[in-house]
């Protein structure tokens, strides 16, 4: 893969996002930072296993930084998350 051309760096950030439940979650994250896999699924009552590959397309889409602290792993916005919660407002 051509990790070098900007479009498909793009598309990986775009398909990140590109979901109505990820976007749920950057907006539960950004009201509520440092939550794990389990907390967001109970919030948004989903499913734990959902819940972990949303966060974790999430996270390969460079919109959530992981965070272990002792056994559970944490999860916070990145600047780049914070930028397209405003794009997506500015959708609405």
């Amino acid at each position: 893969m051509a990790e070098g051309n900007p479009y498909r760096k793009l598309e990986r950030i775009i398909k990140g996002f590109a979901n109505h439940r990820r976007i749920q979650i950057l907006e539960l994250l950004r009201r509520d930072p440092e939550l794990s896999v389990e907390e967001v699924s109970e919030r948004l009552n989903i499913g734990y296993q959902n819940a972990s590959d949303h966060m974790r397309k999430l996270a390969v889409a460079g919109l959530v930084l992981k965070r272990n602290v002792g056994s559970a792993v944490r999860h916070k916005l990145t600047s780049r998350a914070e930028s397209i919660l405003v794009f997506c407002k500015r959708l609405k």
